[in-house]
């Protein structure tokens, strides 16, 4: 049992944490709600101007746009790949799995020139494949890792009684082992959003077209307009950022629950 003291030292050292980690959240937020640095607007104005002098709604569609491809094929091929690895067993099993695994190991920063000059090579060089197709290639190294230890994690009985029952492997991947995997989809999702929507290095270099700026990109060059105005900036952050936060408080209780036990099970 834990005692009275403990429990009120648990919430102190918690709420100290949680101070650290918000304090940034409140400056930029009081920031952006300010008076303008040329005293023009104030409040919510401030973010109606960043919006219309930034050209966020471009940038914001166009992530919008990549984050969503890149989900959905990330997470279909990462949950094929996890379940070969984890229930099959076929030739070179071992090798092919450590091969994915170096998308882990490496950053993006090792791959991004030598990428340039293949897809440059290919005619994909500032078109929304060269910003989505190596985001997916990155996210799908780490998820066939996160599926794969779910699945071998998974109740074989159940398994194996589908199959006596004739089932094929398809049908029991998604009929069968896919349903309680949720919270670790749903984990997944969540981060290779945010992975994506956040990815700035591949966008700065794929693309020159304006109309194919991420939101991230395009804070950086907003930011490059407004060198000392800090409370217009404050609001494109928040602008920038507020995607990412509805969409993991929409998906957090399933997000939390797959941390725990979705995923990785003794």
């Amino acid at each position: 049992m834990i005692s009275r003291w403990e429990r009120l030292a648990n919430y102190v050292i918690l709420s100290a944490f949680a101070a650290f980690a918000l304090y940034p959240v409140v400056v930029i937020l009081g920031a952006a709600l300010g008076p303008a640095d040329s005293g023009g607007t104030a409040g919510l104005a401030n973010f109606a101007a960043a919006w219309e002098a930034g050209r966020f709604g471009t940038y914001l569609r166009t992530s919008l746009a990549v984050s969503g491809f890149v989900v959905v094929v990330s997470v279909l091929l990462s949950i094929m790949s996890g379940y070969a690895f984890g229930t099959m067993r076929f030739r070179g099993r071992s090798a092919l799995f450590y091969l994915f695994m170096l998308g882990i190991m490496m950053p993006s920063e090792a791959v991004a020139v030598p990428l340039y000059f293949d897809l440059r090579s290919l005619g994909l060089i500032d078109t929304f494949w060269s910003i989505s197709l190596p985001q997916v290639a990155l996210s799908v190294a780490f998820g066939t890792f996160w599926m794969r230890a779910y699945f071998l994690a998974s109740n074989r009985a159940i398994v194996e009684a589908a199959r006596i029952d004739g089932a094929s492997s398809w049908r029991i991947l998604w009929q069968v082992l896919l349903p309680p995997a949720r919270p670790a989809v749903v984990t997944l999702t969540v981060l290779v959003f945010m992975w994506t929507w956040n990815e700035f290095l591949i966008p700065l270099i794929m693309v020159t077209s304006e109309s194919l700026r991420t939101a991230p990109l395009g804070l950086a060059f907003f930011q490059g307009q407004y060198t000392s105005g800090f409370t217009l900036l404050a609001a494109g952050s928040v602008i920038v950022a507020t995607p990412v936060v509805i969409f993991y408080l929409f998906l957090q209780r399933h997000f939390v629950r797959g941390l725990l036990q979705g995923a990785v099970r003794d």
